[in-house]
């Protein structure tokens, strides 16, 4: 915290004679920071729309192309120098931290670039084919609300065929380099592509739109907009789409790889290390993460089994799970209002609790929605975050194929601390509404502080008075250690060899999951190597920082101002965090 001293004669004079060129040098510092943001939006306009920014929601970037790469590497090369200028210890307090920030995520970028990774374009999880689709079913961050959105999403549109030559480009030069996506993820890939194929426009996902048009449109736009949505379906949608799965299924398919890892490419094991250190903020190395799974997969393990022989199950760990997959009690559900309805349930009974734990609460909405249909195969349950001004609700959407097999022992209560409340929704939208924070810090995202700060939350449960029901309970253990055996499987499949079978046996063998759910665990990791190691990492780091808070402190110690810490200056780099913490638990002492 600012230390403020008390200073008097000849030096009280000294420093008042200084402060205007401190100002004046703070204002440079911020105009650095704000020219950053501004920058760097306009080459990433999507972060931008999902911000609630509308002023590029007509821009789509062709981010594989070269020229996109060489932008943006002289962008960040040109910032990273821009900061460099200043002295950090001439900065105020907030300008350290945001300078500790910007050196240290401009810095992991600039990193990057030597792996090619525009040579992997997309995949089943991570994939722009996937973004375009729930953006044009308008139900997404995209706005259909006037006549400019419409016609902004129309360009925006346009651009995705070009965005897609490039990718397929780029998927064959990753050929030729021997750089080249697992054949277990292609087979999903390519009817992710067929399912937005259609010989009538107005069958599409991408009509939505229109049959939700406002009112209040003119005859003539409501005319001339059908018209072009419907030719910019067929050109730009399906042609695209079929070109993708085409391109998938004849061409790429006969070249992927049958290894399930990085460490079998080119340079992979370099790749590994450096998207390791992106993904956790911290300069852990795979095998100090992997020996971390394995001793929260044993400690965990060991609660499980003392849930088990409290209910009096008989059988082992294994047999236990099974009860839970499949005794029909879990399944009370008819309907996906009635899975919607339990989740809000969950809300309302921790509300009480929750009051006593954050002292600031967003002002955004939130809403608890089913995730649409034409996605809602491969998604996971996930929180959308709402925009800064309010007029999009942060969301949490739940995946229901069917209802009567949708079981509570999944960690119902765990899950929604994590997605929705007090995890990601309190997280990013008290982070957006702090309009005091400099907008890169507002609207940034380090994976291993926002994950970790969800799974961080589900181990609250108790405190908010969760968790009572034993299964539910065991739920909860469910998704701790589904992040523990992460940190196992993730660094093994990436470093260690671990096949994919391998992998989904060592999930299946640890935690209360079916095969179908282990294998798209499984094919994510493979998909986008180190992301899953964030939570983990992240959550051990504020509990780690939480406990020495209480012990330095004592009596002094107060959660709600705990939590306020941890969430007031936005998402940081864990490294940047630790420290930011420590001087705080200085300053109270």
């Amino acid at each position: 915290m600012k230390k403020i001293g008390m200073l008097l004669g000849a030096a009280a004079l000294i420093v008042a004679c200084k402060q205007p060129a401190q100002q004046q040098g703070n204002k440079n510092f911020d105009k650095v920071l704000s020219n950053y943001y501004e920058e760097r939006i306009k080459l990433f306009p999507l972060e931008a729309t999902y911000a609630g920014d509308n002023r590029y929601n007509d821009l789509l970037p062709n981010d594989g192309s070269q020229q996109f790469i060489n932008q943006t590497k002289s962008f960040y090369a040109k910032y990273l120098d821009e900061l460099h200028q200043f002295k950090r210890e001439d900065l105020s307090e907030q300008d350290q931290l945001s300078y500790d920030i910007l050196n240290y995520q401009v810095g992991v970028q600039l990193g990057g670039y030597k792996y090619h990774l525009e040579y992997l374009p997309f995949n089943q999880m991570n994939a722009l084919p996937l973004v375009i689709g729930q953006l044009g079913s308008g139900t997404g961050a995209q706005p259909f609300k006037t006549v400019k959105d419409y016609d902004n999403w129309l360009k925006r549109l346009s651009a995705f065929s070009v965005w897609a030559d490039t990718a397929i480009a780029n998927f064959d030069r990753g050929i030729k380099a021997g750089v080249v996506l697992p054949k277990a993820l292609v087979v999903k890939m390519i009817p992710q592509m067929q399912s937005m194929l259609v010989t009538d426009g107005t069958k599409s996902l991408f009509y939505e739109p229109i049959k939700n048009m406002p009112k209040e449109f003119s005859a003539a736009d409501k005319e001339r907009l059908t018209q072009a949505y419907k030719e910019a379906i067929l050109k730009d949608v399906v042609h695209t789409y079929g070109k993708l799965a085409d391109y998938l299924k004849y061409k790429y398919l006969p070249h992927a790889r049958t290894t399930s890892g990085l460490s079998s490419l080119p340079n992979g094991t370099a790749m590994y290390t450096y998207l390791v250190k992106q993904q956790t903020t911290t300069n852990k190395t795979p095998e100090e993460i992997y020996q971390i799974g394995l001793k929260e997969v044993a400690r965990i393990r060991n609660q499980m089994d003392s849930i088990k022989n409290k209910v009096g199950f008989k059988g082992d760990l294994m047999a236990f799970f099974e009860y839970m997959r499949n005794d029909k009690k879990f399944m009370p559900y008819k309907t996906p209002q009635e899975v919607l309805a339990a989740f809000e349930n969950i809300h309302k009974r921790m509300e009480p609790s929750l009051k006593k734990m954050f002292s600031h609460v967003p002002k955004t909405p939130f809403e608890i929605r089913q995730t649409e249909a034409f996605r809602a195969a491969s998604a996971s349950a996930e929180y959308y975050p709402g925009s800064a001004d309010g007029s999009r609700p942060g969301i949490f959407y739940v995946p229901i194929l069917d209802a009567t097999k949708f079981n509570t022992t999944s960690g119902m209560e765990s899950l929604f601390l994590h997605e929705a409340i007090p995890g990601h929704h309190y997280q990013v939208s008290l982070t957006q509404e702090n309009t005091g924070l400099p907008e890169f810090r507002r609207f940034g995202l380090d994976n291993a502080y926002v994950e970790g700060w969800a799974l961080y939350c589900e181990s609250l449960g108790k405190e908010l008075g969760l968790y009572q029901d034993p299964y539910q309970h065991m739920g909860a253990l469910g998704d701790e250690m589904h992040r523990a055996v992460r940190l196992v499987v993730d660094v093994a499949i990436h470093s260690k060899g671990m096949t994919r079978e391998q992998a989904i046996k060592y999930m299946m063998d640890n935690e209360p999951i079916s095969e179908q759910g282990a294998t798209a665990e499984i094919e994510r990791y493979m998909g986008i190597p180190a992301q899953a190691l964030g939570y983990k990492i992240g959550a051990l780091k504020i509990r780690e920082l939480r406990n020495k808070a209480e012990k330095a402190l004592g009596s002094k110690f107060n959660l709600a101002e705990y939590h306020d810490q941890v969430l007031k200056d936005g998402s940081l780099p864990l490294s940047v965090f630790e420290a930011k913490i420590n001087r705080w638990i200085d300053s109270k002492k």
